[in-house]
């Protein structure tokens, strides 16, 4: 059992202190939003993420989960302090440090000589900035302390699962006490043979980044070749299965639709881009990448207008899917967001359903113009086109019967090609969809 405290109760902190309790360790949480710690003091979770609440119900109940707004006591007696803290993007691209930098300068007066401590980035970070949270704290505290990389890997909605069975865990560390501090906690984590992988700080840290930024640069690639079928005739549902039963390429990330979201890769793609352009190097793969995503967000919007001729002024919208992927509700970045700004622009009504993301979404773009609806059906009534934006489980089967009835014509602009052209057709539905035959 080691005594550790997790530093921000985001995404990445509550499921990081969850877990790590959920293992033997007694956690504490620090976060100085007062209103976020007093609901998860009260046994409330602050984010949707699936398997999440029964594990953070558990360990609160056995003593080994806590919270507070408080980093003196939070950090009392603790062997690993792990920073996971917002990382936003700055206006030129670059990842904004000041939280980073901010907890750092507080732990330098707080750690205590008798206690060797472990700094642990656990936020995604560009190179360099474990020396620099190093550099911040030497200044003012001289004792007994590593700062290492440790960027997470996990995929919203499976949030659970990567922490508590990793494909593999990054662990960038030059001094060999952490490492083998590092190398204890994750063991058990590890039991099925899946590698803890040591590394220099920078390398860490520039992994995760290349990580993302790789899957990104797969989305914009089957995006873009998405796009080339439909002038060529061809489906890339085919060409799809086509590459992924190639080893080298691999079946995952190759699915074609409205563009990526979420908290990291529009983020991590600009920061590795601005990274580069301050190291004078122009990597232009990820400029083409970015750009590739920004195009992709309007690809749905570009076939409506060329449906109704431009002329949506006054037509009721639905749309199925707000969270910019399914089982989270995470709208950072969200492909749906973009989408519903363009078609308000454009004097359309919308009406919305998502299954967890609504609440988010009315604090970004409020009510103006949006019904937020209670089923999914409810937004269908009188509508003259469904637009479907994240691809739930409860969207892949639904009462086609209900949905013809209730649209004005059976319209669907599909986003993410949930249905079979051939079926869509059977039922009557002009069915447009991503890189696929229009199959009316």
């Amino acid at each position: 059992m080691k005594k550790i405290t997790v530093v921000g109760t985001g995404y990445v902190g509550l499921v990081t202190g969850t877990c790590l309790a959920e293992n033997g360790n007694e956690v504490c949480c620090v976060d100085i939003n007062k209103k976020i710690v007093e609901q998860l003091q009260n046994g409330k979770l602050t984010i949707y993420e699936p398997g999440l609440d029964a594990l953070f119900q558990k360990n609160m109940r056995d003593n080994r989960l806590s919270f507070t707004t408080d980093l003196t006591q939070g950090t009392k007696g603790a062997e690993i302090i792990f920073l996971a803290l917002p990382t936003p993007s700055s206006a030129d691209g670059s990842a904004d440090l000041t939280y980073i930098f901010q907890v750092a300068d507080q732990l330098a007066t707080l750690l205590v000589h008798d206690q060797a401590t472990i700094i642990v980035n656990k936020s995604t970070v560009p190179v360099g900035t474990a020396d620099l949270v190093k550099k911040i704290i030497s200044s003012k505290f001289h004792g007994k302390f590593a700062v290492v990389s440790n960027p997470e890997f996990l995929r919203e909605g499976f949030a659970v699962e990567d922490f508590m069975k990793p494909e593999r865990v990054v662990i960038g560390a030059s001094i060999d006490w952490a490492k083998e501090v590092m190398s204890e906690l994750y063991q058990p984590f590890v039991r099925q043979g899946n590698p803890i992988i040591f590394m220099d700080e920078r390398s860490s840290e520039l992994t995760k980044y290349v990580s993302n930024a790789f899957l990104a640069t797969k989305i914009s690639f089957m995006n873009e070749t998405a796009l080339l079928c439909e002038k060529l005739g061809a489906n890339v549902d085919q060409v799809r299965i086509g590459i992924g039963s190639d080893t080298r390429i691999g079946n995952r990330f190759l699915f074609p639709g409205i563009g990526y979201g979420g908290s990291c890769f529009p983020k991590d793609v600009k920061a590795l881009i601005y990274t580069a352009q301050q190291n004078n190097y122009d990597f232009k793969i990820l400029s083409a990448v970015e750009q590739v995503n920004q195009i992709q967000h309007a690809v749905i919007i570009n076939k409506i207008l060329d449906y109704f001729q431009g002329r949506i002024q006054g037509k009721k919208i639905a749309v199925w899917g707000l969270a910019f992927k399914p089982n989270t509700d995470d709208i950072r970045e969200a492909p749906a967001l973009y989408i519903i700004k363009r078609l308000k622009e454009l004097g359309a009504s919308i009406s919305v359903y998502d299954p967890v993301a609504m609440e988010n979404t009315k604090k970004i773009i409020g009510n103006e113009d949006i019904e937020y609806a209670s089923t999914m059906y409810q937004p269908l009534k009188s509508a003259v086109a469904l637009v479907v934006a994240t691809e739930w489980s409860e969207f892949r089967n639904p009462d086609f019967g209900k949905i013809k009835s209730l649209l004005v014509e059976p319209l669907i602009f599909d986003g993410r090609n949930l249905w079979e052209l051939q079926a869509m057709k059977k039922r009557g539905f002009i069915y447009h969809s991503v890189g696929r035959p229009n199959g009316n």
